[in-house]
């Protein structure tokens, strides 16, 4: 695969971006159409539409590793609990082995049937039975009238606002350490007790937002990492229902909304820029996603991206994880930075955490280090052909890149070099995308103003 702009430290990577488009291209005259459909809560529908080789010509394995991360993909930007493949019985048939219980997907099929609670299943069709969109996307947030509640439920902080008629009159930010408490009582006082200290500065309460890390279907916590030390059976009696618990205490039938943290950012972001068609993308412990569609909705979509696939190289670094080869998370991350230092000729003590190993090389980069800047480079390929393969499934006209890997001139520098790989090799997304870093201090008031903004009153 000969590429325009080349991954500096890393000669093996085989963007899957590329790989998507030499596909188009060698099944012109030898192909057929295949459809990918994943399907979640309430019938909604995802679909990806492509071509493979004919079925029987001797491309069977070539089609399959093709078509099994582009499923995988599909999985994890819009979430579902059955895959359909439309147009090839051979494909579908190993797609069917591979996204089963002990098979090749194992890890994301029990991840989805604990996300949408029913069992996994793919469903081989003829082409002309092929899926259609259903879309769940809804025109959630950008409310600002009344007296709102923000909460945005971090990691190693919460911060809680409340917000009048699109203005913040209060926000307070509290330390504390939802990951390290087994007993749920801790994160439910954490919760409630924001909400009341922000109830407090304001004459009523017509409607909570919630931004929160994690999943989250028609406003239950499915899966979080605030979670988790809380054992199953707890999450189920306590957790699940948490954030709606909490806003009964608050009033009842105060209309709440609780999304992603990553869909609440790139919506504060829409409503910073004043435009939609926003993915957000943050590069921190992992990488995490968020988007808000042409029309301003958010989608209901999982946005997953740290677990879909961006390098079609089968030497790609495995996620610890999932046990998946060439995944976001090892790309967009500070495991990104961490693995290809040493490639930089970079030595740092294995002792230190993943964090601390970060700000080594960010340390170097200050000090003009070429190394480093080698490293970022590196990334901001990465990233620019990611970006490529991201517009496969979403349509985007504004990419806001965050987290702790993408400060300072390291980050310049990745940015650079990803608009670089769209004009070079992408021009036609390049007149289409523009790639934004928002300030910290904009993003973090914008946040918890967006997040206030997600429900509708009345």
């Amino acid at each position: 695969m000969k590429l325009k702009v080349q991954a500096k430290l890393d000669p093996k990577f085989a963007p899957l971006s590329v790989v998507c488009r030499d596909m188009r291209e060698a099944t012109k005259e030898n192909g057929q159409d295949i459809v990918i459909g994943v399907e979640r809560n309430n019938g909604y529908t995802t679909t990806y539409k492509t071509r493979i080789f004919k079925d029987g010509t001797g491309h069977d394995e070539e089609n399959f590793k093709f078509v099994e991360r582009l499923v995988k993909s599909l999985l994890w930007v819009a979430g579902g609990y059955k895959v359909i493949i439309a147009g090839s019985e051979v494909v579908g048939a190993k797609i069917r082995a591979a996204f089963s219980h002990g098979g090749l997907r194992d890890f994301d099929v029990k991840f989805m049937e604990r996300v949408y609670e029913q069992p996994f299943s793919v469903e081989v069709v003829a082409y002309e039975n092929a899926p259609k969109d259903k879309s769940a996307a809804a025109p959630i947030g950008r409310h600002l009238d009344g007296c709102r509640i923000g909460f945005d439920a971090g990691g190693s902080d919460r911060k809680v606002s409340a917000v009048i008629d699109g203005e913040s009159v209060y926000s307070e930010e509290v330390v504390w350490f939802p990951k390290l408490q087994s007993d749920p009582e801790y994160h439910y006082e954490g919760i409630l007790n924001a909400m009341k200290s922000a109830a407090s500065h304001m004459p009523r309460v017509d409607a909570i937002g919630v931004s929160s890390a994690g999943v989250y279907v028609d406003n239950r916590i499915m899966v979080a990492s605030l979670f988790l030390k809380v054992s199953d059976e707890d999450f189920e009696k306590k957790v699940k229902n948490m954030y709606l618990d909490v806003a009964k205490e608050i009033g009842e039938n105060i209309p709440i909304e609780v999304a992603n943290d990553g869909d609440v950012t790139a919506l504060a972001g829409a409503m910073d820029l004043d435009d939609n068609a926003v993915l957000g993308v943050a590069m921190g412990t992992s990488e995490a996603g968020g988007y808000v569609d042409p029309d301003g909705n958010i989608t209901g979509w999982l946005n997953e991206l740290a677990f879909v696939p961006v390098d079609f190289c089968e030497d790609a670094m495995v996620d610890e994880w999932s046990g998946d080869y060439g995944c976001g998370v090892k790309y967009f991350s500070q495991d990104g930075v961490i693995k290809c230092a040493p490639w930089a000729g970079i030595e740092i003590d294995e002792s230190l955490s993943p964090a601390e190993k970060l700000k080594v090389v960010q340390g170097l980069m200050k000090d003009g280090d070429p190394r480093a800047a080698d490293v970022y480079d590196t990334i901001g390929a990465y990233f620019g052909y990611a970006i490529a393969y991201y517009a496969e499934f979403y349509d985007i006209k504004h990419v806001l890149i965050m987290g702790r890997v993408t400060s300072g001139e390291g980050g310049v520098i990745l940015l650079e070099r990803a608009k670089e790989v769209l004009d070079k090799e992408f021009p036609e997304l390049a007149k289409k995308i523009e790639l934004h870093i928002p300030d910290e201090k904009s993003r973090r008031v914008g946040q918890s103003v967006a997040a206030a903004s997600l429900p509708k009153i009345g």
